[in-house]
This record gives C-alpha cells, sequence and structure tokens, in this order.
C-alpha cells in the first residue's frame, strides 16, 4: 500500500508584502517567485522529493524522505535568502488529495496567508521511514502523444499553449476527482501525478475521459518508489517503454 507525504509551502503575509509601501514592480514578483521555486526545488529534490509551483505564493511538494529536522532547514534556508518567510504544513495519506487536504488545515490554523502575525508555521505528521515499505509512493508521468507534431511545429505557440493546457485541465480535475490524485503541469506537454494505488483500468479511464473531454491522447509510465524521486524515475522509465511498445499505459 502506498503512502504520500505531502508538505504545503505558503509564503507568509505575501498578499501585503507585495503592495507595501507600495506595489512592486511585476516582473521583480515573477522574478522573486522562480527564483524562490527553483531553491525549493533544488533542496527538496537533492533529498528526493518534488515539488510543484501551483500558484507560486503556495507551492505543493511530495516529501516522502524528509523529516522534520529537513522542514525547519528549508525555512531557515529561505529566510536567510529571501525576504519573505514560507509556513509548511504535512500531512501523510494513502490518498494524496487528503495529506493535502491535512497539511493545509495545519497551515489555516496557525494563521491567514495574509496575517503579519503568522511567520514560518510548521506543522503536521511526518512518514516514519522504519515503518515504510519499499514502495511507499507512486508517481504517474503523463505526456502527450505526439505533442510536437500535432501543435508545436503546426501551431502558433500560444494555441499550442491552449490545447496542451486544455488537456491538462481535464486531467487534473479528473484525477483529484475520481481517485484524490494530484496531478501538476511541470512544463512541455509533460504532468506528473502523485496517486494512490491505481489500475492499469483507472489510468486507461482517465486518457479516455480526457480525448472524449479534451480531444488531447495522453500516455502514462507510472512508478512506486520510497521516495518521490525513485518513483518518479521509474515512470520515465515506463513512459518510455509506451513509446517504444506503442502503449498507453506501463508500470515500471
Amino acid at each position: 500500500m502506498t503512502a504520500a507525504q505531502l508538505t504545503l509551502v505558503q509564503i507568509d503575509n505575501y498578499g501585503p508584502w507585495t503592495v507595501t509601501p507600495e506595489p512592486r514592480r511585476e516582473m521583480d514578483l515573477q522574478t522573486l517567485q522562480s527564483r524562490l521555486f527553483a531553491d525549493l526545488a533544488q533542496y527538496i529534490g537533492n533529498r528526493g522529493g518534488y515539488v510543484f509551483f501551483t500558484r507560486f505564493d503556495n507551492m505543493v511538494a511530495v516529501t516522502n524522505g524528509l523529516d522534520r529536522r529537513d522542514h525547519e532547514l528549508l525555512q531557515e534556508s529561505v529566510g536567510n535568502r529571501f525576504p519573505v518567510s514560507v509556513s509548511l504544513g504535512i500531512g501523510v495519506d494513502e490518498v494524496p488529495i487528503e495529506a493535502l487536504e491535512t497539511a493545509t488545515e495545519r497551515v489555516q490554523a496557525a494563521g491567514s496567508a495574509q496575517s503579519a502575525e503568522r511567520s514560518e508555521a510548521l506543522a503536521g505528521e511526518f512518514r516514519d521511514g522504519d515503518a515504510a515499505g519499499d514502495d511507499d509512493v507512486s508517481i504517474a508521468h503523463f505526456d502527450v502523444n505526439d505533442a510536437t507534431g500535432k501543435y508545436t511545429d503546426r501551431l502558433n505557440e500560444f494555441d499550442s499553449f491552449i490545447n496542451i493546457e486544455h488537456g491538462y485541465a481535464s486531467l487534473m480535475r479528473y484525477m483529484r476527482e475520481e481517485h484524490g490524485a494530484l496531478s501538476f503541469f511541470v512544463g512541455g506537454d509533460n504532468v506528473i501525478a502523485a496517486c494512490p494505488d491505481l489500475t492499469r483500468g483507472d489510468y486507461l479511464a482517465a486518457i479516455d475521459h480526457v480525448a472524449d473531454d479534451a480531444d488531447v491522447q495522453l500516455k502514462v509510465g507510472v512508478g512506486e518508489g520510497a521516495t518521490p524521486h525513485e518513483a518518479g524515475y521509474d515512470a520515465k522509465h515506463a513512459l518510455e517503454d509506451c513509446r517504444y511498445e506503442g502503449t498507453l499505459v506501463e508500470f515500471a
């Protein structure tokens, strides 16, 4: 049985900060957000985790393998390098959306996202590494069949983006509503999802839904491992098997 450890990363008091003492230049804010995400990706990635930007002022990380001290050091590093701090909530559950719900409740209980009183809150539970098996987290890596031929080499970039985003939105909503999985766009034509234990039929149904709803054809590789990196790397190899075999779903 797999179980995901989810961490919600929320910038403290970010909305008010962006307009104090007066509204800040938008590209300066975009630069700060992208640099913060890059630092989080490097820090969490070096410890075997995954982080996704979502709305940038809020980011979601799959942190199986990271403990409380890792999270404390992350907050310390952000505080030393950026003019903002971050609060962290952590949850563990077999269903990723339930883990994220718990993580979110922990952060919300510490104070509002726009409260000057909340700073570097850290609350939640951590997966017990000693009790974990070899296959602790399930990662699915989706991509679009022949995105280059259908979109990149035929359409202007904005229309290509619309088509890819339409497929992503359809998949994201379906996987969350049907299975409690969390799917994240990671660039190009790729989507990575943290999933509960799902069958080949479950993944085929998701692919069929997106094809019918958004007219976008997907394929997916699925992996499991002790950390998101291990599971995701196996998922990448499974996705290559899809390309080689001409299949839609492959498990590592």
